[in-house]
């Protein structure tokens, strides 16, 4: 059961149109974008539910690992995020994500104990934890993830 809470910021979106292929907007009119459905093996024309995701998500962490490496040099850093789409053992479809955290600056070491620390912290990594198969990088190691 989730834990209650009161939301400081709630962001409103409306979809339109044929679902993965329609339209999406915000109520503020910051984000509008028609849509297309991801076919294997060609680049897409039109954004998809994944990159929205994807670039949430790398915002997100991004933020959450600046407050968990407060004292260590993040100059330059940034997250990539991957997040693919497939069809599960029961026949439906799921997620799995993939960050790659760079801190060229940092020292290793600390950085993969602010990159833990940023996905205890994050919303995205909250959300998902459990639910979908999701890997952290720093600097190209891997990062060992508390269940």
């Amino acid at each position: 059961m989730a834990t209650p809470m009161k939301a400081f910021y709630t962001a409103r979106a409306t979809a339109t149109g044929d679902g993965r292929n329609g339209h999406v907007a915000t109520d503020d009119g910051l984000l509008v974008a028609d849509l297309q459905t991801p076919k294997p093996g060609t680049a897409p024309e039109k954004t998809n539910p994944e990159q929205l995701f994807a670039a949430g998500y790398a915002a997100c962490f991004h933020s959450a690992l600046k407050m968990a490496g407060k004292r260590l040099n993040l100059e330059d850093s940034t997250v990539d995020s991957e997040v693919g789409i497939g069809m599960n053992l029961k026949g439906g479809f799921q997620l799995k994500v993939t960050l790659h955290v760079t801190a060229p600056h940092a020292d290793q070491a600390a950085l993969e104990e602010a990159v833990a620390k940023a996905e205890k912290t994050c919303p995205y990594s909250n959300a998902t934890r459990g639910n979908i198969s999701t890997t952290v990088t720093a600097n190209g190691a891997k990062v060992a993830l508390a269940a």
